[in-house]
């Protein structure tokens, strides 16, 4: 691992029983790089995703983390490095209905310890930059799609992580909302110099990336920037 890679896949494997999801693949990012990784359903690009953030461990290959081995991890401490290193922003959002907008950004804070009230005032401080003003006592079915969304981002960034995870961010919204997140995910990422690795199958959303690289069949075969040096001290 170099100075220059906060976050790398070498020669991921990867398989659901019978059904191989990855073979092979490789990537690195840079501290502060926005990367989209494209590729058509079914190539293994949110797989590749899963095991970047240690959701999965691969079956053969290795994952690296801020000059650390993250897939030799246990469940535990990847756990703990998901809730304190990592942000995350799904497709659906998938925010927690029973709360309230300002609860659901606070809850990555409350679940590492912090009091309820500062992780609250540190929720609100994200509704005036995400344009969601007024908005922090609703509940997720009282909030349009692209509010959701932009409450999901707020909690995936609230903790300030070193890198945030977007599998297809803004896949359920129409394209007016779609922009809008992606405006307000690119600004305030570069603004805390977060690592983002998105996800995504539109060309438009990956236009907001600084790079671009293309799974297909499991390998990543497009891939510019910083990449797996063949040497590299382990």
């Amino acid at each position: 691992m170099t100075g220059e890679t906060i976050i790398e896949a070498r020669d991921v494997v990867k398989s659901f029983g019978e059904t191989p999801a990855l073979r092979g693949a490789s990537i690195a990012v840079r501290p502060g790089e926005i990367v989209a990784v494209m590729g058509p359903s079914g190539s293994g690009k949110s797989t590749l995703l899963h095991c970047l953030a240690g959701i999965l461990t691969p079956d053969d290959g290795e994952v690296w983390f801020a000059g650390q081995r993250l897939d030799t991890l246990n469940e535990t401490q990847r756990s703990e490095l998901r809730r304190d290193r990592f942000g995350f922003v799904f497709q659906s959002g998938q925010l927690v209905p029973e709360l309230t907008a300002e609860e659901n950004v606070a809850l990555p804070l409350l679940l590492g310890g912090i009091r309820r009230a500062a992780a609250l005032a540190e929720a609100r401080a994200w509704f005036g930059r995400l344009g969601l003003d007024g908005l922090g006592q609703r509940r997720s079915g009282e909030l349009s799609g692209g509010q959701a969304q932009r409450v999901a981002l707020a909690r995936g960034m609230v903790t300030g992580p070193q890198v945030l995870f977007a599998d297809e961010p803004t896949g359920s919204l129409d394209s007016v909302s779609g922009e809008m997140v992606m405006s307000l995910m690119t600004r305030a990422a570069r603004e805390q110099g977060t690592t983002v690795i998105l996800v995504t199958h539109d060309a438009r959303v990956a236009a907001y990336a600084g790079r671009e690289v293309i799974v297909r069949d499991g390998r990543v075969s497009s891939l510019t920037g910083a990449a797996p040096a063949a040497g590299q001290a382990r």
